[in-house]
């Protein structure tokens, strides 16, 4: 059977995930400097992370989460440093002119480990799974199987927009490659922004 209000479920998800957050902007930046395919990776190190947090926060440690904010805030100002390190890390890559080829400068891990740090140190995420996934679960039934139903369409739908994202930063490759340094500025400037923000209006 379908999770409770599975509909609405789908409606929440898609809105958040049109959304252009820190693993859209993420992406957008490694689309331009590596390329699609490398971003399937960032896209599978995203959903990893959204998995294990999913399945932890419903059946293990999901009212620790939500009453201990001490946690959250450590798992906060871990994920700021990340931003600001990924953030250098995007502005010193040399930009690459797409018509002459890829050529790789990061290993297929690291692609997968930028994904899941950001996604796994969210505490976004941490908070919105204890907190939204129980309202369309009814306890009373198999709740693994909607709880499995949820996550599945949570992944996929994910993970087709961040691959969304990625093809429409390649599809604007023409202007990129006639302004190369634009693009990794502003990605790198929006990061550091989104970690400053974190970092002074998220008190858990």
């Amino acid at each position: 059977m379908l999770p409770t209000n599975y509909f609405l479920f789908l409606q929440i998800i898609l809105f958040l995930f049109i959304t252009p957050g820190t693993p859209r902007i993420v992406i957008i930046s490694h689309s331009i400097n590596h390329g699609i395919r490398n971003c399937l990776w960032v896209a599978f190190g995203d959903i990893t992370a959204n998995l294990i947090q999913a399945t932890l926060v419903i059946f293990f440690i999901g009212s620790f989460i939500v009453n201990n904010g001490d946690f959250l805030n450590i798992l906060k100002w871990f994920g700021i440093a990340y931003l600001f390190y990924l953030s250098y890390d995007i502005y010193n890559t040399r930009p690459k002119n797409f018509s002459r080829g890829l050529k790789k400068s990061k290993t297929l891990l690291s692609f997968f480990k930028d994904g899941f740090i950001v996604a796994g140190t969210s505490p976004k995420a941490w908070i919105f799974f204890p907190l939204i996934f129980p309202q369309f679960i009814n306890f009373n039934e198999n709740y693994i199987s909607q709880f499995i139903i949820l996550i599945i369409t949570y992944m996929i739908l994910d993970f087709l927009s961040l691959i969304g994202y990625a093809i429409l930063a390649k599809k604007i490759l023409s202007w990129i490659n006639a302004n190369p340094r634009v693009i990794n500025t502003i990605s790198a400037c929006v990061l550091i922004l989104i970690a400053i923000f974190i970092g002074f209006t998220q008190n858990y």
